[in-house]
């Protein structure tokens, strides 16, 4: 068949910085066009209560289509929006966009040959007993493939594609002028100092033999903890494009809620488990691995534990900041609005001249979202509409003059990874103590943190 006459447009654009603006374009225009005026007024705060942003499958395909083309920065961009947006948009359009989670376009072979020669020199396949061409995985920034080393080791490779590293800057900068000019952006917010933080988060992902060091300074940190595990990093096929590890086994952690033979308390231990992971990154570790894409999480039913995957994001966090949160959490479980008020100006919610409205929309706005902290017992993720809730309510802020000020750009990703951790809790419909989990790190002591591994 010889397809669309927009398909035929898209495979005529060359692979270039010209054919990614294009379909940087073409996205952008997709998705003003698909949402239409009704979605619109959603997203810059409509009545409370109304529908979910109306998107076409049709171009919410093009749109998964054109950001899966583009790879690299402005894909993982399209990834955020889509961690969960079972409440923003249609079920449909949802899971269409949810496949930039898991899957983009895969590198011809003839491309993946010229990547490796680069990295391990032209006779680079005696390297290995077996090689699989097909990719187990196709993300943002890079391809996985199963191979087997020649000493008999079971490997998995993380390839980068060619040019994402050398193109990160001039995406940013085209996504910033999308953002500073669609009209979709609050008065007041700094997006330069959000998109300089994604900028270095992002050279940093691009840099394999990085996040080698960050994956073997994690497990460093979190020691012998027989219910989690990391892959092992195998240096002598790591370059900075090529990141080699254990291939390791398990089913996406979100899917566990899929599967209908599991007990309820599978689901509950593994959000709780998770859980209680972020919670030592933060305030033991002090070193967080920021990127909580569902499929970063494995459960492993042979061995029952969970596997932890894709270190590229892995942020250490300042003590300083690590006692700004200590003190945020406990004013937030406590309903101390003095104490929330000032930790909030500390990381940047409010400025200097927020009015009284502001502050008062915004200190409600943390206190609904601590809710999970000042319950006792279980809180129930599946019986919760707290993200609903949330979502309105924060919706309405970000697009109105209650909003008042742009977040530290070093607690951008931290906020991440608890909206993340949130959602997956969420996703399983889990039962949760948080705050039996939280309490510990929130007495006036707090728990000592250990001195921050280091990644060199």
């Amino acid at each position: 068949m010889s397809g669309s006459g927009d398909e035929r447009r898209s495979r005529a654009v060359p692979s270039s910085r010209w054919g990614r603006l294009y379909h940087l374009g073409r996205a952008t225009g997709d998705l003003a066009l698909g949402i239409g005026w009704s979605g619109l007024r959603d997203l810059t705060g409509g009545e409370e209560g109304e529908g979910r942003i109306e998107l076409s499958p049709e171009r919410a395909r093009r749109i998964t289509d054109r950001l899966g083309r583009m790879r690299g920065a402005v894909m993982k961009m399209g990834q955020l929006m889509s961690m969960d947006g079972t409440d923003v948009l249609a079920p449909e359009i949802a899971e269409i966009m949810g496949a930039l989670r898991h899957e983009a376009e895969a590198m011809p072979l003839s491309q993946l040959d010229s990547v490796l020669r680069r990295e391990f020199g032209k006779g680079w396949l005696k390297r290995f007993r077996d090689f699989d061409f097909t990719p187990v995985a196709a993300a943002s920034i890079g391809q996985v493939h199963r191979a087997v080393a020649a000493d008999g080791r079971e490997l998995a490779l993380k390839i980068q594609f060619p040019g994402v590293r050398e193109s990160i800057d001039s995406d940013l900068d085209n996504l910033g002028f999308v953002m500073r000019h669609s009209g979709l952006m609050p008065r007041g917010l700094r997006v330069e100092s959000l998109l300089d933080e994604a900028r270095r988060q992002l050279h940093q992902e691009a840099d394999y033999e990085a996040e080698a060091d960050a994956l073997e300074a994690y497990d460093r940190a979190l020691g012998d903890d027989p219910e989690i595990t990391l892959p092992g990093v195998h240096r002598d096929l790591t370059t900075p494009r090529v990141l080699a590890m254990d291939y390791v086994h398990g089913t996406p952690v979100d899917q566990l809620a899929d599967r209908g033979g599991e007990p309820a308390s599978l689901c509950d231990h593994a959000a709780s488990l998770l859980s209680r992971l972020a919670l030592r990154e933060l305030f033991e570790f002090r070193l967080v691995q920021t990127d909580p894409n569902f499929s970063n999480f494995l459960y492993d039913a042979e061995r029952g534990c969970l596997v932890l995957l894709d270190f590229g994001a892995t942020h250490s966090v300042r003590p300083e900041l690590v006692e700004t949160y200590r003190r945020m959490g406990r004013a937030a479980r406590d309903r101390d609005r003095e104490v929330l008020q000032s930790c909030a100006r500390e990381l940047g919610y409010l400025e200097p001249g927020a009015s009284a409205e502001q502050e008062g929309a915004l200190l409600e706005l943390l206190e609904m979202t601590s809710e999970p902290l000042r319950h006792q017992g279980a809180y129930d993720f599946g019986a919760s509409d707290l993200f609903e809730r949330v979502y309105h309510r924060g919706r309405t802020m970000f697009f109105s003059d209650r909003f008042a000020g742009t977040p530290a750009s070093d607690t951008l990703f931290l906020h991440r990874k608890f909206m993340g951790t949130f959602m997956l809790c969420r996703r399983l419909q889990a039962r949760v103590d948080l705050r039996g989990l939280i309490d510990p790190y929130l007495a006036d002591t707090g728990v000592d943190s250990p001195p921050r591994p280091t990644t060199g």
